[in-house]
């Protein structure tokens, strides 16, 4: 069992490391980028580079958690937190949402302001800032394509998906200019900003929800539970299950606990041979981490498949004590 464990992991250790370094370059290009784009809005006058800039922020605290959800994912498990430092990439990409929701709603106060007076704008030199902008993004995002595991990994598709409508931003921006070079209109600069923020307050609202509903143990969106059960029930020697939970540690690792019922004259031996099979099936489901608690026939006392014990009924379960 242990040698089929290893091959999962090796390859999975090359995209890792690879993963990390395109993180790295990503990380640092945008993040400098970013404040030569925010103190290029101020200087230039324009809320369109400063909402760009803004996007950036948002592609750069991204790289930043992913880049530490790596870090900490390679620090060892210890017995004060069993599963190692894996969570923490899910409370940092919370945080990072609530922060996008608080940039895009001062986008959106600001943006009130300059529709009604639209200011002077420095448009050549915002022209040059959004259109250098742009690059980085492609470069980027090429960086990121040709070198990292954007498919499979939520953090890495995440970030490259950043990147991918921060290009939105830059072009919006260049727009902008254009558009108040060629015909003299203010107000392009306050509605690129405003599309811009729409882009920033979606991803800040998905991020969060998403995130907030691993936080709350919820069922990972890639897995059915309903199949999960019928899996695990076709299984030659299962007469029953219940008490299933089903939940995500962090992106890409499931993880399921149940109680399985099987004959009460079958030994440790068997039953082992029978748990290892489900967990093999499972493993095929995306479950990586399984936990069954075998028990007899005699033992059913509640046959639905979740768990009904409540919180505030400590002695819901008194009856096995007596």
């Amino acid at each position: 069992m242990s040698g089929h464990h290893h091959n999962h992991d090796h390859g999975h250790h090359h995209a890792h490391t690879n993963n990390k370094k395109v993180l790295l370059i990503s990380f640092i290009i945008i993040t400098l980028y970013m404040f030569v784009e925010a103190v290029g809005g101020f200087i230039t006058n324009s809320l369109a580079l400063i909402s760009d800039a803004g996007h950036m922020l948002s592609d750069s605290i991204a790289l930043g958690i992913a880049l530490l959800a790596f870090t900490f994912g390679e620090k060892a498990v210890n017995t004060g937190k069993t599963y190692g430092y894996r969570r923490f990439e899910i409370l940092a990409a919370t945080l990072n949402g609530i922060t996008l929701i608080g940039i895009s709603l001062y986008i959106f106060y600001e943006a009130i302001g300059r529709f009604i007076n639209p200011p002077e704008v420095a448009t050549v030199g915002m022209l040059i800032i959004s259109t250098i902008g742009l690059l980085i993004n492609i470069l980027v995002a090429w960086i990121m394509m040709r070198g990292s595991d954007t498919e499979k990994n939520l953090n890495m598709r995440g970030a490259y998906l950043h990147v991918i409508s921060d290009m939105l931003g830059s072009v919006g921006a260049i727009a902008a200019a254009l558009l108040m070079m060629f015909f003299g209109w203010g107000w392009a600069d306050p509605l690129a900003s405003v599309i811009v923020a729409v882009l920033v307050l979606r991803s800040g609202f998905f991020v969060t929800k998403s995130s907030l509903h691993i936080l709350m143990e919820g069922t990972p969106k890639n897995v059915d539970l309903n199949d999960l059960v019928q899996t695990i029930q076709n299984v030659d020697g299962v007469q029953g299950v219940h008490d299933v939970h089903v939940w995500s540690i962090t992106s890409n690792l499931n993880a399921l606990t149940a109680h399985i019922v099987v004959d009460g004259k079958m030994d440790v031996y068997a039953s082992e041979v029978l748990v290892q099979k489900i967990e093999h099936l499972l493993e095929h489901k995306e479950i990586k981490h399984v936990t069954l608690q075998v028990e007899s026939e005699k033992h059913m006392h509640d046959r639905s498949v979740l768990c009904t014990v409540k919180g505030d009924a400590p002695d819901a379960h008194a009856h096995h004590h007596h």
